[in-house]
């Protein structure tokens, strides 16, 4: 019943502060102006985030869950907030932007949070050693940056960040983890809430703010909640995270193979993909929470078994999802005029 009063808590908090940050960002000026890049068509307030931010502090200081990890992660998520609302209003540059996330990462590593080992199917352990320190700041800074760039339809980051800390949370339990858990939840409760408000149609956008924390709290919970787990530990994690870890990856190489600077946007993310194909944005985003949680229930079957099976559905079932998200690519940007056509005709 605890983890159930989190989520009801921070959701009527949410609810509460969202209508409140709303007009808060028209008046400094934090708004969204829309471009040939962007989905909407109106200026739209940004700094969502701080409702989600806040009404989960609300949400820590009246549960108040003890977990050695406590100062550190709040420092860091200190931080990502200042850059988010900064960004929100100023729009400051990327680089600027990965300095502080590095920092943050790096407290965490301070604090003596590291990933140190991978543990594959059958018995077979990866330890990393001296790797440890660079891979788990890869690995905070990267969740931070995917959930981030998945950011791009209403609702979309959200949901796809409620459905990764309802994984999270709910596997937190089975390995007797209250911390992990509460946390996890007290963020799900918070997030729910803003949804309510940035459902498409958007009446206000998370912005950096929201999609900085969301990735950054996301990206050490999942280290926090696996790092003493017998089974699979990383891999649980990098399940959970499959669709904006895989969406993150392929703008990695799509940038790399045009040459353009990895911070540099373009209109060939999944949900752009699957908007050019003719999905409606309510619908995109639905398809992608329903591939997100295939993920979270591969997560979970992993925690579960150690069968060849298992394994081998994992991997077919990410091979695919990211064979959909080229051929989406490929046909959105070939076939555009007969798509379009086809849409008339319909």
């Amino acid at each position: 019943m605890t983890y159930i009063y989190a989520v009801l808590i921070c959701f009527g908090l949410s609810l509460i502060l969202t209508p409140l940050v709303k007009k808060l960002a028209f008046r400094i000026g934090a708004v969204d102006h829309p471009n040939k890049r962007k989905v909407h068509q109106t200026i739209m307030p940004r700094l969502g985030g701080l409702a989600i931010f806040f009404s989960f502090v609300i949400g820590i200081l009246f549960f108040q869950p003890d977990g050695q990890y406590e100062l550190p992660i709040a420092l860091g998520a200190i931080l990502i907030m200042i850059v988010g609302i900064i960004d929100d209003k100023y729009q400051i540059k990327a680089r600027y932007k990965f300095i502080v996330q590095l920092i943050a990462a790096l407290i965490i590593v301070l604090s003596g949070l590291e990933i140190t080992y991978i543990n594959f199917p059958f018995g077979h352990v990866i330890e990393f050693g001296y790797l440890s320190t660079p891979i788990t700041i890869l690995w905070i800074v990267g969740i931070t940056n995917a959930i981030n760039l998945i950011d791009g339809l209403d609702g979309l980051a959200g949901g796809v960040s409620t459905i990764a800390l309802l994984t999270i949370g709910g596997l937190a339990i089975s390995l007797g983890d209250i911390f992990v858990a509460l946390i996890s939840f007290l963020l799900v409760g918070s997030t729910l809430g803003f949804l309510v408000f940035n459902f498409y149609p958007a009446k206000i956008f998370m912005g950096d703010t929201g999609a900085l924390f969301l990735g950054y709290m996301i990206g050490v919970l999942s280290i926090l909640g696996f790092k003493n787990a017998t089974l699979f530990s990383l891999i649980v994690p990098i399940a959970i995270l499959g669709v904006p870890i895989l969406d993150t990856l392929l703008a990695i190489i799509r940038r790399a193979v045009h040459k353009k600077p990895l911070y540099s946007p373009d209109k060939m993310h999944l949900h752009h993909c699957l908007l050019n194909l003719g999905f409606g944005h309510r619908q995109t985003v639905i398809l992608i929470y329903c591939i997100s949680a295939l993920f979270s229930l591969a997560a979970i079957i992993f925690n579960q078994s150690t069968m060849w099976g298992t394994t081998i559905t994992f991997f077919a079932m990410a091979i695919l999802i990211e064979l959909m998200i080229e051929l989406t690519g490929i046909i959105s940007v070939n076939y555009r005029p007969l798509l379009n056509f086809l849409n008339k005709r319909r």
